[in-house]
């Protein structure tokens, strides 16, 4: 099994007409199925007004466990059809994803309906470009598949275990209230090895979350 994914590199859009009906396909990438339903309301809520807001996504169901290779994830998927016809724009739109083996990424298509019924073939086009542009825009890159955990220290600790994170390269956000806490994301490959150096420089007064 693959110890790597394709996802999109980054957010993008992409917008068109069809029959008088505006099409606008979102894209995002993320990591779990509340970052997924986060930017799916996300869109919603910026289009109160829209026909229709389709949503499409493929995320890991879980973390990342030892008996599993970090490349053998278990992967939840989600389509609605947001009041269209049955089987005519959530399910096209989470084809685009599969059939391209994306994931780690969530799309809404949002529809502003013009006047012309487009029909089920017709909305399940629409709904595939949507999706396909947004992810072309996008551009798709090679990804490893991520954990996350949080360092939690004193604060005479915080600088050691700062600058263990930044000389790893690794993406993090801290927290300075009555400890310091280190929202971490690391390459699963690499976390065993990053907990225990954060473990040994702190002698082990870090907590690991």
């Amino acid at each position: 099994m693959t110890d790597t994914f394709h996802t999109v590199a980054g957010r993008a859009e992409a917008r068109f007409e069809v029959q008088g009906s505006e099409f606008v396909g979102y894209v995002a990438p993320v990591d779990t199925v509340e970052a997924a339903e986060a930017f799916v309301a996300e869109i919603r809520e910026a289009h109160p007004d829209a026909t229709h807001n389709v949503p499409a996504y493929r995320v890991p169901a879980g973390e990342p466990s030892a008996d599993r290779a970090p490349g053998d994830v278990m992967l939840r998927e989600y389509a609605s059809d947001d009041g269209e016809p049955t089987g005519s724009a959530g399910k096209p739109a989470l084809n685009v994803l599969q059939q391209r083996d994306l994931r780690n990424l969530a799309v809404v298509v949002t529809r502003y309906y013009g006047g012309t019924n487009l029909g089920v073939g017709g909305l399940a086009r629409a709904y595939s470009r949507a999706v396909k542009e947004a992810v072309d825009a996008a551009g798709v890159v090679e990804e490893v598949p991520h954990e996350r955990f949080t360092a939690t220290c004193e604060y005479d600790d915080s600088g050691t275990v700062r600058g263990i994170l930044e000389s790893e390269g690794v993406e993090f956000e801290a927290s300075y209230e009555s400890d310091v806490s280190f929202a971490v994301r690391v390459p699963v490959a690499e976390a065993d090895a990053l907990r225990d150096r954060l473990r040994s420089a702190t002698s082990g007064r870090v907590e690991l979350d």
